[in-house]
């Protein structure tokens, strides 16, 4: 039987709506089990039985890294955020491990391998005043975002943990008096979604070197409670010159202006920029 052309059309026509239906509540239940899917909680170490007498700089490290992180590329030898021994904020000259290591004012104590996220981890003391720490750990660049959450973990209180030096222990991440953040602005590129509120009420200093990290940085520090002792305005070469002087202030208890002053100076010396310029991009508090 010959079916007429205005019924063949109409059989197309519902053929077509059908299949395009079908294909469409895929899509839909596809992107439904997206979203629906319960979101993985991050466990979250929080130990804090450690000697109260002491009092810990922690520094998280972003390895500079030319591959995995949306920086102007560096020279391949000290872009390669895999290799913390050549790393422009690590091994190279002014990198955090180098210049504290030649430091008078630190007493370099031990070298540790974490982890593939955490590739080294170096702890100092400080000369005179014995009962600061500082620990810094170096992050794989390709981390960065490890790197970053972890900062604002700790600056919330979320996020602690002990370590043993010498048969005393030392608090880490939100257990530290201070924690800094070393690298490439990151949220310049990525979001994070996390939960970043203040878990214990207490308020913790920081130091973020990174471009516009004051810009960048602000909307989940707040969150936090943390106060930024000094952070940046614009762009920066985030080396350890600007934390070592930085935190000379802050050991002999400085106030917020007096850290951000030190920090500038040695910014200005080894940039060779003016102390005003100097000052203009490296800022202090909200």
């Amino acid at each position: 039987m010959k079916i007429p052309n205005q019924l063949s059309f109409i059989i197309l026509l519902f053929f077509f709506c059908f299949s395009f239906q079908s294909c469409e509540s895929k899509g839909k239940e596809k992107i439904g089990n997206i979203f629906g899917a319960k979101k993985e909680t991050e466990k979250l170490k929080n130990v804090d039985n450690f000697d109260k007498n002491t009092q810990t700089i922690h520094v998280l490290v972003a390895l500079c890294d030319n591959k995995y992180q949306g920086i102007v590329p560096v020279p391949e030898k000290i872009g390669n955020g895999q290799d913390p021994d050549q790393n422009l904020y690590w091994g190279a000259a002014y990198g955090v491990r180098t210049y504290f290591k030649k430091s008078k004012d630190w007493k370099f104590l031990k070298s540790e391998k974490k982890d593939s996220i955490r590739m080294e981890r170096l702890i100092f003391q400080h000369a005179s005043k014995k009962n600061y720490y500082l620990v810094a750990d170096a992050y794989d660049g390709e981390y960065i975002k490890n790197c970053t959450k972890d900062f604002f973990y700790s600056s919330s209180g979320q996020m602690k943990d002990v370590l043993s030096v010498n048969n005393t222990k030392i608090g880490l991440y939100g257990n530290a008096k201070l924690v800094s953040f070393v690298g490439h602005d990151g949220l310049m590129d990525f979001q994070l979604s996390e939960s970043f509120k203040n878990q214990d009420g207490q308020t913790r200093d920081c130091i973020i070197l990174a471009c516009y990290s004051k810009k960048f940085f602000s909307p989940l520090l707040q969150e936090t409670k943390a106060n930024p002792l000094v952070w940046t305005s614009h762009l920066m070469a985030p080396e350890a010159y600007i934390l070592h002087d930085a935190l000379t202030g802050y050991i002999n208890h400085e106030n917020g202006e007096q850290i951000r002053s030190r920090a500038a100076l040695a910014y200005s010396k080894y940039q060779k920029c003016s102390v005003k310029a100097a000052r203009n991009l490296l800022v202090t508090g909200w």
